[in-house]
This record gives structure tokens, C-alpha cells and sequence, in this order.
């Protein structure tokens, strides 16, 4: 029978048949300002609740931004740290004399990191949340894939259930979340969409490996005081939660751009044998 963990969400543990699966490693993906961020707060609060540890690495915010945030959930990040059952790793500021703050924004460092806070929490299971996987390939999209892989092998054996966020965002080309989904055991998609002037958001887990899982669009909203509320399925066309055209033109100019910088990298090697 397959352990499962509760998201902090009951509408969305329902949709997952009872939660994520222990141990597997979770892509949450969509573009800045679906709920990503939010939905890792409570994956960690919920473990918290339940006596778990946690590890949460944010390349996007401060650690005092994110323990704020977290907050205005009821989330109370800020006594968790004190207790030593929570760990911030900090891979924005890169403080001098903070020990769990990242100097480079390297993959190997942040393995390294992650392993040294697994080590301070002790023995046992641990959620891991990294909170945005984007940061570690701004300049390199074409090593999503690579990388995430690396992540997920080298830390898979450290008792962790991890979610790992990822963003569509032009200006990244194709630093967007495909490495991730490829590796993923799970791919949780959040999207937005402006509809008669008014913001809406949606969720539709896409994968989920060894267990059935809800596969309908749900809209859901973000509430002061509470943070993710479900608000049911939606009967969502294909616009509504297919990709922006914008951005699909990115994706296939970005590959293409890629594919001739391969072409090229064949033609050198060619050359110097």
C-alpha cells in the first residue's frame, strides 16, 4: 500500500486519492503568480503539523520574505526554525555567517547545502521544497533536464519527498519547467488567465506515477488568512489552460536556437579530431 503525504490541502489530497506518494519528487509548474510559492508553503506547514521535518530553499526571496509570507497563512514558519524543525536555505541574499545561506547559485552547492541540513534535522523523512528550480538555469536552459536529474538522483536517497517548483517565463527561453517534468513522478500544472477583466487561477495534476489521480481542471483562488482555496472543476476549454502563443513561439525559437548551437558544438569537434 503506497504512503501518502497530505499537501495541506484537503480538496487537492482528494484529487491526488489521499496525497503525494512518500518519497516521490513533485514538479509544480506554471507561470510568476499562479500559486506555486503558496502551494509549497503548505506542503511544508502540513508536514510541520504532522511532527515531519523540513528544508525549504528559496532562490526568489529572502528567507524573512518568505517566513512573512507564510504568515499571512497562519503558517508559523518563524517558531518552526526556532524549534529546529525547519530549515531556510537562502540562495537569494548570500548573507556572510549564515550557515544556510547559498555563495553560488551552482547545483552542486545547493546538493551540498540540502545534505547538510538533512544531517542538522537528523534521522528520519524530511519534505524538501526548492522554490524556484528556474534560478539554476537562468543562463543555461538547455541544462533543465540535466540538472534536474542530478537533483533528483543525488537526493532521492536522503529520505526526502520533494517539491520542486519551475516558471514559464519568456525571457528564460526554455528555462521554463521541461527538465523538471521529464524527471518528475508528479506534475502539478498552476495557470492563469484573464477572463472578462477579472484574474483567475487553475490547477490540473497531469502525472502522477503509480496512483490514479484526478485528471480534471480545477479553479481554484488564493484567500488571505487561508492561502490555496479549491473552488471546484472548471469546464475549461482548450485556450483556457493551453500555453499563451507568446510563449509557445518562445519555445520553439528558443529550440531551434539550441539545436544550431549543437550543430555547431559537432561541426568543432569534427574539426579538432
Amino acid at each position: 500500500m503506497i504512503e501518502r503525504l497530505t499537501t495541506g490541502i484537503p480538496e487537492i489530497d482528494r484529487m491526488l486519492r489521499g496525497g503525494i506518494p512518500k518519497g516521490f519528487t513533485i514538479a509544480v509548474v506554471g507561470e510568476p503568480g499562479t500559486g506555486k510559492t503558496i502551494f509549497s508553503l503548505h506542503f511544508i506547514a502540513a508536514g510541520i503539523r504532522n511532527g515531519e521535518k523540513g528544508i525549504y530553499v528559496t532562490t526568489e526571496e529572502s528567507r524573512e520574505s518568505v517566513i512573512r509570507q507564510a504568515e499571512m497563512f497562519g503558517f508559523r514558519f518563524r517558531d518552526a526554525v526556532r524549534r529546529g524543525d525547519l530549515i531556510i536555505i537562502d540562495a537569494l541574499m548570500g548573507e556572510h555567517g549564515d550557515p544556510w545561506s547559498l555563495r553560488e547559485l551552482t547545483v552542486e552547492e545547493l546538493i551540498s547545502k540540502i545534505m547538510d541540513a538533512k544531517r542538522t534535522l537528523g534521522y528520519g523523512h524530511a519534505r524538501l521544497v526548492i522554490d524556484s528550480m528556474s534560478a539554476f538555469w537562468l543562463d543555461k536552459p538547455a541544462m533543465a533536464r540535466k540538472y534536474s536529474y542530478v537533483i533528483k538522483r543525488r537526493l532521492t536517497k536522503w529520505d526526502l519527498t520533494m517539491v520542486l517548483t519551475s516558471q514559464y517565463a519568456v525571457t528564460t527561453s526554455l528555462g521554463f519547467g521541461f527538465g523538471i517534468e521529464h524527471v518528475a513522478d508528479g506534475i502539478i500544472r498552476f495557470r492563469k488567465k484573464i477572463m472578462r477583466g477579472y484574474l483567475r487561477r487553475f490547477l490540473i495534476i497531469e502525472k502522477m506515477r503509480q496512483t490514479d489521480h484526478d485528471k480534471r481542471v480545477y479553479e481554484i483562488d488564493i484567500v488571505d488568512g487561508k492561502g490555496i482555496v479549491v473552488k471546484g472543476p472548471y469546464n475549461a476549454t482548450r485556450e483556457d489552460i493551453m500555453l499563451p502563443a507568446s510563449v509557445i513561439k518562445k519555445i520553439i525559437e528558443a529550440q531551434l536556437k539550441k539545436d544550431q548551437e549543437l550543430s555547431m558544438e559537432t561541426v568543432d569537434l569534427d574539426e579538432n579530431v
